[in-house]
């Protein structure tokens, strides 16, 4: 009795385990089923896709080219794709021209679409322009050369740029807020008259604080040497002069002075009268004076120190030709040590241009200390 009892309840336990074991395996299947229904999708995934063939690649690829919009022809079909348009080119600035400095000019650019004809441009700002202290200059652009050319009034062509720039500076000082305003203000003038685009105009301030360093440095260098040959006993005979100038190279100018001139033609130093009265060809016949002077520009020559010899060497060969005396300003005589003092001088002055990039006897000087 005992027996079958234990049997029956083994035998239920075994059931119940295998109850247990089934539901849960159905419990699982059904999840399962959920999942896949869940995450199934229509969508093909082309990164699991195997490659299309050539063919086929190539059909799509015939089915979805691109055609630019054409004119079609009486049966529908048009005449080929049509060319587009290129872009046009962007035209960058060109620097700014070698006979000018930006240290010393003030420069503004004008650019236009079109080319302009330059003599308008010339008309223009000679309108615009009038009445300012200090020397203006334009330049016009040539592109096919690719180089800056300057405008006056016998200039010809056309240019897509222009240039005008301002000198800041000169011997009468630098320039003022009017100048830099009526320079600014008529280049724009300008502009408009002639269709270019609106000019990058400079810094007002920026441009006057400049300019008054630049002027400041040039005073510190601004130097002119002269000595003078005084008549010891009789005056100097004004044709005896000539003779004598005229040995030396000396060539007469309009200013009234002899002018010894070097290799390219500048003046290295001038001959004047010492008295009141101006050398003239007509004149220096019937003319007597009581002394000469000769007078060197220190920035205007190349090699100063070389210059001033030579003006020496003909200063005593005049006081030895008319029984004069070399002497300074204050009449004291000129010796070995004030000459050697002097061209102590002009090595320091011509050397501090040198180092400023204004050398002297240069172009830059030239312009910057005209007369």
């Amino acid at each position: 009795m005992d027996s079958e009892l234990q049997i029956a309840l083994v035998g239920a336990g075994l059931g119940a385990v295998v109850l247990i074991v089934a539901y849960n395996k159905w419990q699982e299947r059904k999840h399962q089923h959920k999942a896949d229904k869940a995450f199934k999708s229509d969508h093909r995934d082309v990164l699991l896709e195997p490659r299309v063939a050539d063919d086929d690649a190539k059909g799509r690829a015939a089915r979805t080219e691109r055609r630019e919009p054409g004119i079609a022809d009486d049966d529908g079909v048009a005449d080929g794709p049509r060319p587009v348009r290129e872009a046009s080119i962007i035209r960058s600035a060109p620097e700014v021209p070698e006979l000018l400095d930006e240290r010393t000019d003030c420069v503004i650019r004008l650019e236009a679409i079109e080319p302009l004809d330059v003599q308008r441009v010339w008309q223009a700002q000679g309108e615009q322009l009038a009445g300012l202290s200090k020397p203006v200059r334009w330049f016009g652009f040539n592109d096919a050369e690719n180089l800056w050319f300057p405008i006056g009034p016998n200039s010809a062509g056309a240019c897509h740029w222009f240039c005008a720039a301002l000198q800041l500076v000169d011997r009468r000082g630098s320039i003022g807020e009017s100048d830099f305003m009526r320079f600014s203000g008529g280049v724009q003038r300008v502009a408009d008259m002639v269709m270019a685009l609106p000019p990058g105009l400079p810094a007002r301030a920026e441009t006057l604080r400049h300019a008054t360093e630049v002027d400041r440095f040039c005073a510190d260098v601004d130097v002119q040497i002269g000595v003078n040959v005084v008549a010891a006993s009789r005056p100097f005979d004004g044709s005896e002069i000539a003779k004598l100038a005229a040995r030396h190279g000396f060539t007469l100018s309009g200013d009234g002075s002899f002018h010894a001139l070097a290799d390219d033609g500048s003046t290295l130093f001038t001959l004047a009268n010492l008295e009141p009265g101006l050398f003239a060809a007509e004149t220096l016949p019937a003319m007597a004076t009581g002394g000469l002077t000769l007078v060197i520009d220190v920035p205007w020559v190349q090699d100063g120190v070389a210059a001033f010899d030579r003006m020496m060497r003909i200063a005593n060969d005049f006081a030895a030709h008319f029984g004069g005396h070399v002497v300074d300003d204050n009449r004291a005589a000129f010796g070995t040590e004030a000459a050697d003092l002097i061209r102590a001088q002009i090595r320091q002055f011509q050397g501090r241009m040198a180092e400023n990039g204004i050398p002297a006897g240069g172009p830059l000087a030239r312009r910057l200390f005209a007369l």
